[in-house]
């Protein structure tokens, strides 16, 4: 069977499955939540920079109150760009909205800082409508301050997010706390393989978001993918989920439809002989130099990622 959840290097239990809320329509986030704790989830996954974190925290409120416990769910949320050099303001908004007096895991979001007094709290801009980025800024000095968070009692861990090969190299020497996760876009059209090996070596978790793909789910229409689903009667998404566990991450699944949040619970079991089949399909599409990055803001930064840099 598929393990329910993964030892973090912190000791914490996190559970493989999560549901995420990028992206989720205005509205809809909070009854998304509720009616995933109802149905059985245990993490929580959401972001200042979502804009949605007040809905999010209506819905953990309506899931503790039919008696799902605090202790019981992991939410995690992240610190946005602007607000790499003000980290705990970052953790203190995301608990007010959240209801919550902590969280289990606080994620540098983008190892970029953005303009703090900027024209505008998420997205600065400079005057040629490119990103107000503080070029100066070192990545390792906002890690410096999630770390001291960790006195506070305010989060349990800390972790990265969209982390490459290369600035994980630049960070790890620097840590007295070792990251606990790395959340990557990962797919099998983005395997990200030199990631998941490094992070895997150091103990570090994978966690895998955008596991469709974009809008329309590019990644279920991979040929191998429909053809494990075919021959287990199991829908391509299911596939694609059971993919990460499979590979030892966690992975989000976003929904807002009540079927669709209770069918992507369906974890598998994938055999060597469906994962040889998802692991060949990753290495030709690299080889051919045709792995897809759906999830690449417009920074004007290199991030290290080698399909982009």
């Amino acid at each position: 069977m598929a393990p329910a959840t993964f030892k973090l290097n912190t000791g914490q239990d996190i559970p493989a499955l999560g549901l995420g809320t990028w992206q989720s329509p205005p509205g809809a986030v909070s009854a998304a939540v509720a009616t995933a704790l109802k149905d059985g989830y245990k993490l929580i996954d959401c972001a200042y920079c979502y804009g949605n974190e007040d809905e999010v925290g209506q819905g953990l409120k309506e899931g503790f109150a039919s008696g799902v416990g605090r202790e019981s769910v992991f939410v995690m949320t992240k610190a946005w760009c602007t607000y790499q050099t003000r980290v705990e303001l970052a953790l203190d908004k995301s608990l007010k909205s959240l209801g919550l007096d902590y969280v289990d895991l606080f994620l540098v979001h983008w190892p970029v800082a953005m303009n703090p007094e900027g024209n505008h709290d998420k997205f600065p801009t400079l005057p040629d409508g490119s990103r107000d980025i503080i070029r100066t800024h070192d990545h390792v000095a906002t890690w410096k301050m999630m770390e001291k968070l960790l006195e506070t009692g305010k989060t349990r861990a800390i972790g990265v997010c969209n982390y490459s090969k290369r600035y994980l190299e630049e960070l790890l020497p620097h840590c007295t706390v070792v990251p606990a996760i790395n959340q990557i876009e990962n797919h099998p059209n983005l395997p990200q393989q030199e990631i998941v090996d490094l992070c895997n070596e150091k103990g570090i978790h994978v966690v895998a978001y955008s596991p469709f793909g974009s809008t329309g789910g590019p990644t279920m229409k991979a040929e191998p993918v429909v053809k494990i689903a075919e021959k287990k009667g199991i829908s391509p998404s299911t596939v694609l989920l059971s993919y990460h566990v499979a590979r030892g991450s966690t992975v989000l699944a976003k929904s807002t439809n009540p079927d669709r949040i209770k069918a992507n619970m369906d974890i598998v079991d994938l055999d060597a002989y469906d994962m040889k089949l998802l692991t060949d399909h990753s290495e030709d599409l690299a080889k051919n130099n045709k792995l897809t990055r759906y999830v690449y803001p417009p920074f004007g930064v290199d991030f290290g990622f080698p399909d982009k840099s």
